[in-house]
């Protein structure tokens, strides 16, 4: 915007846990935005973080939030938290950007999205996998019509359970987390972006043990409770008229993981796991040996956890909303919830009330490493 500001966009995270180092090794290297603080309830953790990374200010949520350099708050705090240092960050006047889920319900969820509405900031959701150019790539081909209409969707992810490897894990089997609402996000995010908002969803949910035991790190041994659903299985359909079965597991050795969109012209595997890898399409085609999967390759640009960070920073810059909206991540908790509330149902249907709009593709020429936002 003429006369606005210029150059990187000053980010303040709040959170400096585990997930603060995977933010950091990205954010950290984008030419259009400056890390400039790091907050946490364990101040001294915020310290030390920030002078191992040479970030200027590590300290309080508040004094972050004080600090006139903070254009664009990234919350990674725990999911039970997400909600409530959102709104702290809102009623600062700061667009906040917040690791998933959104909320842990549609209330708290959609006070963050009133309160940004009210105070005139963005609110954008993690996760940002959707604009890695694994997912990007998938998406214009699936736009293209490289497949055709899509009718059916399969997705699976099965593994058995981070608690062996998570010095931490005991947030992962809490409310608001669990294979749905930890994993799930990832394939349903995906499922919206390629396919459109969902309509309705058919679940059933099962807890193999009631406790689990750490694997590794200084806790390991230790025995803790399991609040969710270990392993769920789901029909969704989606507005489009497309049907799609997924399943989302802690409780099987077996690692699988899969995304497949069928189309009238053959079947898109997309790479849904990280933010590269390329698309394989096997086409429907008598001339094609059954088996001969085609492979494409995105193209090269390196993305990783924060480039949804600095889509939004770019979005702010330029008065847009960012693509990894909040209305998205707003969507996406619905479903996440109605599959919880049919599974306790006995798999009874649950419909999904909340929609949201197309997620625009990014620019061809879209880079992460450039630097478009002018100097200071």
């Amino acid at each position: 915007m003429t006369g606005g500001p210029v150059g990187a966009v000053g980010i303040g995270l709040i959170g400096a846990g585990d997930v603060s180092a995977q933010y950091l090794a990205s954010l950290l290297g984008y030419p259009d935005v400056a890390v400039v603080g790091i907050a946490d309830l364990d101040v001294e953790r915020a310290r030390m973080v920030a002078s191992a990374h040479g970030i200027g200010f590590g300290g309080s949520v508040a004094d972050l939030l004080d600090r006139d350099e903070v254009e664009l708050v990234v919350n990674i705090t725990v999911p039970a938290a997400h909600a409530e240092v959102a709104l702290a960050a809102i009623a600062a006047g700061r667009p906040v950007w917040s690791e998933k889920p959104l909320a842990v319900d549609r209330s708290s969820a959609r006070s963050v999205l009133d309160a940004a509405a009210a105070a005139g900031v963005a609110v954008g959701n993690a996760p940002d996998t959707i604009l890695g150019t694994a997912i990007q790539n998938s998406q214009r081909l699936l736009a293209d019509g490289l497949i055709g209409t899509p009718s059916t969707v399969l997705t699976l992810m099965q593994g058995p359970g981070p608690e062996r490897w998570h010095p931490r894990p005991q947030f992962l089997f809490a409310r608001g987390a669990g294979p749905l609402f930890d994993i799930g996000p990832y394939y349903v995010t995906t499922l919206v972006q390629l396919l459109g908002p969902v309509v309705s969803v058919s679940a059933t949910g099962h807890r193999a043990r009631a406790a689990r035991v750490i694997g590794s790190g200084p806790l390991a041994g230790t025995r803790f409770p399991v609040e969710v659903d270990t392993h769920v299985s789901v029909l969704t359909r989606f507005a489009s008229g497309v049907v799609g079965t997924s399943v989302y597991s802690f409780d099987s050795p077996v690692r699988r993981q899969a995304f497949e969109v069928t189309g009238e012209h053959g079947t898109m595997e997309v790479p849904v796991s990280g933010f590269d890898g390329p698309t394989r399409v096997l086409r429907d085609d008598p001339a094609v040996p059954d088996g001969d999967w085609e492979t494409i390759a995105p193209p090269a640009d390196k993305r990783s956890r924060g480039v949804g960070v600095l889509e939004m920073a770019r979005a702010i810059r330029a008065g847009r909303p960012p693509r990894a909206s909040g209305d998205l991540g707003y969507h996406v908790l619905d479903v996440l919830l109605a599959i919880e509330e049919s599974a306790a149902r006995a798999g009874a249907p649950v419909a999904v009330r909340s929609s949201t709009g197309p997620v625009p593709l990014l620019e061809p020429d879209w880079s992460a490493s450039a630097s478009t936002l002018g100097a200071q």
